[in-house]
């Protein structure tokens, strides 16, 4: 066969359809702004603009207008830090969360442990723990005044109470003696234990089994030793993280306080007091935005001073 009848016979290439060109970097971030561009906007309209303004605010006397034309420096600040209420409220948290930190902290850890201990039906204890977080602040705070602790001797708790003889408690009542701190602890305590739990769950499973299995080969009992020289460290970092989330939580602590203990003018802590300040009779918007700047700038000193102490970031060989 000639060249002239292979080069015929031989089969033409296939032709190799056309790509189009990648858009590389461009079309990457244009999904990015498509997908993130709608978080942001509302990011920046109704949290860093109000926080902006708020922060315009403080520096003028702003009653009954969020416009205002007259500059007052600090005074705002000064007159807060003065104010009577506004430093009792201060001393409401300080007692709120020396309370619901170590208890909330103790009982989720518990709670963990005993859950990752269970051999059958794991999950359904974790979904039932963790199903009350899911439920709104004010429900449950309506639950705790009006069925639980009603005050009254058809309320559940003095039902219990009255099998033993004691006789009806005005729990949200009377400020003395603080029957309302056993409301509210107990109602936050059921919302956000089993958040935490969850927090200490995923770190207990991380734990290595190595570990332990070493433990026991050097002697150590079961029980507590274990827990104290071997799990319990190893929850250092979540046990630091929960405690941070726990204090920031309590600072912020207004729905069951505001729907508890209605408009009376004890137990008031700080994001409650603030709301009758600016949205009050008065409407000193102000001396509100004052007071959220300085309860802002608390909240960020503790957190970091609470990192600091507990080690919270630091590496392994910083340690």
């Amino acid at each position: 066969m000639s060249t002239t009848t292979r080069e015929l016979a031989r089969p033409a290439p296939a032709k190799v359809p056309r790509t189009k060109p990648r858009r590389g970097v461009a079309g990457a971030t244009l999904n990015f702004w498509i997908f993130t561009g709608p978080f942001l906007l509302g990011l920046v309209i109704f949290v860093y603009i109000p926080i902006g303004w708020s922060l315009w605010l403080s520096f003028f006397e702003a009653r009954f207008t969020v416009t205002p034309d007259k500059f007052v420096g600090f005074d705002n600040y000064k007159w807060m830090l003065t104010n009577d209420s506004f430093v009792k409220s201060l001393g409401t948290f300080t007692v709120f969360a020396a309370i619901i930190v170590p208890v909330t902290w103790a009982f989720s850890l518990a709670l963990a442990l005993m859950v990752n201990r269970l051999r059958f039906m794991k999950a359904f204890f974790r979904s039932v723990f963790f199903l009350p977080a899911a439920c709104s602040f004010v429900a449950a705070s309506l639950i705790w005044k009006m069925s639980l602790f009603s005050g009254v001797r058809f309320g559940l708790m003095n039902t219990i109470l009255g099998w033993f003889g004691v006789e009806n408690i005005a729990w949200l009542a009377d400020p003395s003696p603080p029957w309302y701190w056993l409301v509210i602890v107990t109602v936050r305590l059921w919302l956000q234990a089993g958040f935490y739990m969850i927090l200490f769950l995923a770190a207990l499973q991380n734990i290595p089994p190595e570990l332990y299995e070493a433990a026991a080969i050097d002697g150590a009992k079961p029980g507590w030793q274990t827990f104290r020289y071997i799990t319990l460290p190893q929850l250092r970092a979540t046990s630091t993280a929960v405690i941070l989330l726990l204090l920031v939580a309590a600072y912020q602590a207004f729905d069951e306080f505001f729907n508890l203990l209605a408009k009376t003018t004890w137990g008031r802590p700080p994001l409650v007091e603030l709301y009758y300040m600016a949205l009050g009779d008065s409407q000193d918007y102000g001396a509100g935005s004052a007071g959220a700047v300085i309860l802002t700038l608390l909240i960020c000193t503790v957190t970091l001073l609470q990192g600091k102490l507990m080690g919270f970031g630091r590496g392994e060989q910083s340690k």
